[in-house]
């Protein structure tokens, strides 16, 4: 199975090697299986749109093996090296865009001074509430 290809071929926001998908946006089709189970996508393939800090992360803390990405920010990255994950991606961005085009994402703002993975899925759920 090609993730990659079923990424983009499906227009799903994401896929797993497990065959789990989503055509949520940002970062819900990550933190809601991880709230099922922090592990979720441990020793797992993902194929997400786009990734920023907050989504890698939460793939780190969840125990992911290898991502590919269509947009990658830069703090995404870093997070990605730091943890020795191995990462494919289209495009390298400064950050992730808010949906209005005005400024950063919320998540990513969210988790921008933060080093602590657990610290930063407990952020992110606290600020996914506000926000629903």
């Amino acid at each position: 199975m090609n993730i990659k290809k079923e990424l983009l071929d499906n227009n799903y926001s994401l896929v797993a090697s497990n065959g789990y998908h989503s055509s949520e946006r940002g970062i819900k089709p990550v933190i809601s299986k991880m709230n099922e189970d922090l592990y979720y996508f441990r020793d797992l393939i993902v194929a997400d749109k786009l990734i920023g800090k907050a989504s890698a992360m939460l793939l780190c803390l969840s125990g992911v093996k290898e991502v590919y990405t269509v947009t990658l920010s830069k703090a995404g990255q870093e997070i990605f090296e730091k943890y020795g994950i191995p990462y494919h991606y289209d495009e390298l961005v400064e950050y992730i865009i808010n949906r209005k085009g005005d400024g950063m994402c919320p998540m990513e703002m969210t988790v921008k001074h933060l080093d602590d993975l657990h610290e930063a899925y407990e952020a992110l759920n606290r600020k996914l509430a506000l926000l629903s």
